[in-house]
């Protein structure tokens, strides 16, 4: 059943965006009206994060997340076969002389987002918009089918997918600098492995490996942000962190990439995955004891290549 289904949609995926643009406008209108995906998740992420929005206000962008997660879905069906003529017209990096500077300084590159704008479109763009060799480092989907057929296509020009249990051996392999992406935002595996901070204005476990890689690796942190432009066009935007990582204290890199994502969701706040049960782990009940081991473990660890440098 499952191969029939990929078939299907591997088969729809090469229409035009304008045909696929006719579903998603169809699909909008039965998500509004007859089939609200996890309603209730969206509305209680909306409501704790924007308190202050009356009943209609907090509505109104529930429909216009809607709206965008309808398009989001096609355009994540035409990703499977979409080309990288296509993908690089609508794409469009707003600052590459950020990279180019990465580049030139041959270091790697560590990219940090969240579930905004298009992400499926930058994981499959990755391989040729930068030179070095890419990887993207995530969560496998729960079909392992889907999940190996979905990462095939996103592996097409050159991306390398690995699981965030396995990735040292990919960053480890010998081959000069690499452009790692990953997606910050989801819900750590338990509260007391996290880090913990205040986001959408709401105590909130945040994941500390792109913090970590970024020290243990000497990667050069970038943030990106996909604005859409208008339908079917993203814009990237790169935004470096300017303070070099020795220099750094605990928490501050990820404080940094969380705030960055906070400030484009506030912005434009129908564009983030509302649907994503975000806030579904409980705060451990002794959070200041548990913060200060984690810098001690931070410090220790990572004091001796400060001294170094």
């Amino acid at each position: 059943m499952n191969k029939l289904l990929f078939a299907l949609v591997f088969i729809i995926s090469f229409l035009p965006l304008r045909v696929l643009y006719a579903v998603s406008d169809v699909f909008y209108v039965l998500l509004i009206n007859f089939f609200p995906y996890r309603k209730k998740v969206i509305e209680r992420n909306l409501k704790s994060s924007f308190s202050e929005l009356s009943i209609q206000e907090l509505k109104r962008l529930r429909n216009q997340y809607y709206r965008h997660f309808s398009d989001l879905i096609v355009e994540g069906i035409k990703n499977l076969t979409i080309s990288k003529k296509e993908l690089n017209k609508r794409l469009v990096v707003e600052n590459p002389e950020v990279l180019k500077d990465i580049i030139a300084k041959n270091k790697s590159v560590l990219l940090i987002s969240g579930h905004y704008g298009n992400w499926e479109w930058m994981i499959t763009s990755l391989a040729f918009l930068s030179p070095f060799k890419a990887i993207g480092i995530g969560m496998p989907l729960t079909n392992s089918f889907w999940n190996k057929s979905v990462n095939k296509r996103r592996s097409r020009f050159g991306l390398q997918v690995v699981y965030s249990g396995n990735y040292k051996d990919a960053i480890n392999e010998e081959g000069g600098p690499k452009a790692i992406l990953t997606l910050s935002d989801q819900s750590p595996g338990s509260s007391e492995n996290a880090y913990w901070t205040t986001f959408l204005n709401q105590p909130t476990a945040v994941l500390f490996g792109a913090e970590f890689m970024a020290h243990e690796y000497q990667f050069t942190p970038v943030f990106f942000s996909i604005r859409k432009v208008k339908r079917g066009f993203y814009s990237l935007k790169l935004i470096p962190f300017e303070k070099p990582l020795i220099e750094l204290n605990y928490g501050e890199l990820t404080e940094w990439h969380t705030r960055l994502l906070e400030q484009e969701i506030e912005q434009n706040p129908n564009y983030w995955l509302w649907s994503h049960k975000r806030w579904k782990r409980q705060i451990p009940n002794d959070l200041n004891q548990l913060k200060s081991d984690q810098k001690k473990r931070f410090e220790d660890r990572f004091r001796f290549k400060k001294q170094v440098h």
